[in-house]
């Protein structure tokens, strides 16, 4: 059985983060919070950089992120991630508004992304949880800001939260033997470049549509698998 370290970290920094923003309550100024996340950008960007220059097979990643990216577009997969959020919202009910809002919201921003994804690969496929540290930091400080303004729901999204990475990451483990180490370095870096992404999100350089982007991860595999 495969020993989650990268989702209990993150679990444990969006406790620690929302038990320090439930402290706060709404005293955190938001400078500290906008220089917090541009910091945060800087690693993500460099993690991604990291991973990223990694590849052997430059047309491979290139076209891989290309095709990704319609297919992506396509199947409009940015604007269902989205839309996943509202429908969320409509189905659940609560008496306590404030905290299902924050559970709800808590959640998305912390599964609905492809830092959860590619987390769940990494560690699934080459047993490194370094993405999902970095993501455990993101939340972390996130779960600050929400807590601080929903309360109690924040630190409850915890559940469903380690649940959906865990799972994620025992369906990628299931992989592992059937990927040759270049079809697997070729994956690292199409990651690194969608890491990249995240950095410039975070910078708010431009955004980058990342949702439209996941499917350049099962296109390299693809690839990589009749060309390498």
């Amino acid at each position: 059985m495969l020993l989650p370290l990268g989702s209990l970290v993150n679990a444990g920094a969006i406790l620690a983060g929302g038990a320090i923003g439930l402290a706060l309550g709404a005293r955190l100024p938001a400078g500290v919070r906008g220089i917090v996340f541009q910091g945060l950008g800087l690693c993500t960007l460099a993690l991604g950089l990291k991973m990223a220059v990694t590849f052997t097979a430059p047309l491979i990643v290139f076209f891989s992120i290309l095709l990704g990216g319609v297919l992506g577009a396509a199947v409009k997969l940015e604007e269902k991630l989205c839309g996943l959020g509202d429908r969320l919202k409509r189905v659940v009910k609560s008496t306590n508004e404030q905290f299902t809002d924050g559970l709800i919201s808590a959640f998305l921003l912390f599964c609905v992304g492809s830092m959860t994804i590619l987390g769940a690969f990494d560690e699934g496929l080459r047993g490194d949880p370094t993405i999902y540290y970095t993501k455990a930091l993101l939340d972390g400080f996130a779960s600050i800001a929400l807590a601080s303004t929903y309360g109690l729901g924040v630190l409850f999204s915890v559940l469903p939260v380690f649940a959906y990475q865990y799972g994620l990451t025992l369906f990628a483990a299931q992989f592992q033997n059937l990927l040759s180490p270049a079809v697997m370095n070729e994956l690292t870096a199409v990651g690194g470049l969608l890491i990249m992404g995240i950095g410039i999100n975070l910078l708010e350089l431009k955004y980058v549509k990342l949702g439209d982007l996941l499917p350049s991860l099962v296109v390299v595999v693809v690839l990589g698998s009749f060309f390498l």
